[in-house]
């Protein structure tokens, strides 16, 4: 907004906040820095790039003749029988498609004329119109007592988890805090390091979530209420020494590890993602671990580059305002695919993307300025390299826009783009010598082992949005929070029979897939390998599936209007609650030992450093280290080596190190780390992340 002096000024929301879609971020310097680094000649050095603008026709009018590439199949039977195989193996998978579309329909039928009458179509009316949280916890409970499944909840006995080792972990997690003593405490240590492990006993395996509407056996629940009142018990006495509780709390972030957040790829299915994360954050249940590729990407870093307080400004459908990648009419995009072989423009999308990613915020600034951890999956030009994916351990300084461009570069849509890297001085250069990249989703949409390498995250909470695989969601036993109503729970979607004629033909498409990929019978499309779109990893420990029409797929390359996002984010939220008390159960003990963790570190530099607990926020991030060195060389205390703990990623981002790095098997010392932690000093009080096992959002 410009006023009269003819200044420009924001309005400011009620926390003095400015409004988000009233700022602009764009630098057209660092434009026209990204737009020479996609012109450069790839031959104007020795280092090796691509040698096409486009994935379709060459740079030159003069094009030399392919060299024959070592390792080319040779042989006369391949080249004979390849096609002949291909039209026969792609009859099969046709028919196999579409035999599969036909049990689809004859399940849904089946289901809505037959399973769902009288009084239960009414419930799960009113249950699909709820129009928040806790509407729907009271809809769904209203579900779960017509069809007898709160009687399942009190029983104890089930064939899907260990509930005999339950019982006897939760009598003596009650039975060593009644009593505090040197000997229980020390028995209530060995037991937490022993049982708060990733899915112990069985108790997050999602056929437990799946049997009713809301929550799951209440032998569970009362295992995770015993778990986190335990660890706070245990980080607050006084009897057992700091190095017992750096011993346990360090045990137990390794044996449990996080939980990710991963939206998946899907053009403008993408912005369902919207309503996923709006209802995980609106329960105060976001993950501090994000990834994402293409559209989702775009999503996870207008998340990862914003507050609390400037997140709930932007999860309203105004957003569309932003949201204009697909904006070109159809007189300008059409002669830029038929001069360029893509249909979207890299550089004006670098423009548009700035107001996404708050302007040109690099990996590492913006997991300090939020203490969110983005990650972005790329893959190279080049076939045979393998994927990278974007994080503020990998590429620091890579410039965000630039990597979710990357990630969106899908041939014919956008062509492969440089990431760019900022400089100290603020300027911004190629990154890793130009080389380009593209769309990550086509071999790794969800990039668990990476996650899991980097962030020891051993559960992932996956936003499932491709349209090629949407249809192969089914579910025969059902998914957390969506029981099968067919014989109260304990029969197969559609019955036995089509549950297993399902099966087969999934199995079968995916074994006729497999065989063309091993044998290399696709040929290569835009010097792409398509067949990993098909055989990779779709799901995660929780996968949720926005509800999409056949509609959307006319919408599949256009911005949504007003009324189209309210509807997407709102379908988002709906598939989104049956899934939080799953995701709620598990983020308390996260939560609990994240946050026994920040405690220790704290207690353990003030008695150690006292004059370091009196720094604030300010200038002091860097200017205390000498003197700890200093203070440290000259007590000389060889017998401080217990204090010696691992470093660790962020807790939030008020965190007291939320800039350290990971280290998964390497333990060093706490001067070592104190020189990156001592910035969110001071924070601590405000922080949001991390929540007791009373906060009421997590308690619904």
């Amino acid at each position: 907004m410009i006023n009269s002096n003819g200044h420009s000024t924001q309005t400011r929301s009620k926390n003095n906040i400015p409004n988000e879609f009233e700022l602009e971020y764009v630098n057209e310097e660092h434009v026209k820095a990204f737009f020479k680094a996609l012109s450069e000649d790839p031959e104007s050095d020795q280092t090796e790039h691509i040698a096409a603008v486009t994935d379709f026709m060459p740079i030159r009018q003069r094009v030399k003749k392919k060299k024959r590439i070592p390792g080319e199949f040779e042989g006369y039977s391949y080249h004979i029988v390849r096609y002949p195989l291909i039209f026969i193996i792609f009859s099969i998978i046709l028919f196999e498609v579409l035999f599969y579309i036909l049990i689809r329909q004859i399940v849904n039928f089946w289901e809505y004329f037959y399973q769902w009458r009288g009084i239960s179509r009414i419930l799960r009316e009113v249950m699909r119109n709820t129009n928040n949280y806790e509407e729907w916890i009271e809809a769904a409970k209203q579900l779960d007592s017509y069809f007898k499944y709160d009687e399942w909840k009190k029983e104890i006995p089930f064939g899907y988890y260990d509930y005999n080792l339950l019982k006897k972990v939760n009598r003596d997690l009650k039975s060593l805090r009644q009593e505090e003593t040197n000997e229980n405490l020390h028995k209530l240590k060995n037991l937490l390091q022993d049982c708060v492990k990733n899915n112990y006993a069985g108790v997050e395996n999602t056929r437990l979530y799946s049997h009713s509407y809301y929550g799951t056996k209440n032998i569970i629940e009362e295992y995770v209420d015993k778990v986190t009142e335990s660890l706070e018990f245990a980080r607050n006495t006084k009897l057992l020494s700091i190095k017992d509780k750096l011993e346990l709390f360090k045990n137990t972030y390794k044996n449990y590890g996080r939980t990710a957040l991963c939206l998946s790829g899907g053009a403008s299915f993408g912005y369902y993602h919207l309503g996923v994360v709006k209802a995980l954050f609106d329960a105060n249940l976001l993950p501090t671990v994000f990834t994402g590729t293409s559209a989702g990407g775009l999503i996870a870093a207008l998340v990862c580059v914003r507050t609390d307080e400037e997140l709930e400004q932007v999860l309203t459908s105004e957003l569309n305002t932003r949201l204009t990648a697909c904006s070109d009419p159809i007189t300008t995009w059409v002669p830029r695919w038929w001069k360029t072989g893509a249909r979207f423009d890299a550089c004006d999308w670098s423009r548009k993307l700035q107001w996404v990613t708050r302007g040109s915020l690099t990996f590492m600034e913006a997991y300090e300025r939020t203490g969110r951890i983005l990650n972005i999956s790329v893959i190279s030009y080049d076939p045979h390299s393998p994927p990278k994916v974007l994080n503020y351990i990998t590429a620091p300084d890579c410039i965000i826009w630039s990597a979710v461009i990357a990630s969106a570069a899908v041939p014919g849509i956008l062509n492969p783009v440089v990431l760019m890297q900022k400089l100290k001085d603020g300027s911004i250069v190629p990154y890793n010598y130009g080389n380009k990249w593209k769309d990550g989703s086509l071999r790794t949409d969800i990039p668990v082992q990476s996650l899991h390498m980097h962030f020891n995250v051993k559960n992932t909470i996956v936003s499932q949005v491709n349209p090629h695989i949407h249809l192969f969601f089914y579910a025969p036993r059902g998914s957390v929070g969506r029981p099968v109503t067919h014989r109260r729970g304990k029969g197969w979607r559609g019955g036995f029979l089509v549950a297993s004629i399902e099966k087969f033909l999934k199995l079968d498409l995916s074994k006729w897939l497999k065989w063309i990929r091993d044998l290399e019978l696709l040929p290569r499309v835009a010097d792409q390998d398509w067949s990993s779109i098909w055989l990779q990893k779709f799901e995660g420990n929780i996968t949720i599936w926005p509800h999409s029409s056949f509609s959307d797929f006319f919408y599949i390359l256009k911005d949504p209007t007003r009324e189209r996002l309210e509807s997407m984010i709102t379908s988002g939220q709906r598939v989104t609650w049956p899934k939080l008390r799953m995701i709620s159960n598990r983020l308390r003990i996260e939560r609990a030992i994240q946050k026994g963790r920040e405690e220790l570190r704290r207690e353990l530099r003030r008695q150690r450093y006292p004059g370091v607990d009196n720094q604030r926020k300010g200038d002091y991030r860097r200017n205390n280290i000498d003197e700890l060195q200093d203070y440290n060389t000259s007590n000389g205390d060889d017998n401080d080596k217990h204090l010696e703990i691992e470093k660790v990623t962020d807790i939030g981002p008020n965190s007291d190190y939320s800039n350290s790095l990971e280290s998964s098997s390497d333990n060093i010392s706490y001067i070592s780390s104190t020189s990156d932690e001592e910035y969110h000093e001071g924070q601590d009080d405000s922080h949001k992340f991390l929540l007791s096992s009373n906060d009421p959002h997590i308690a619904n």
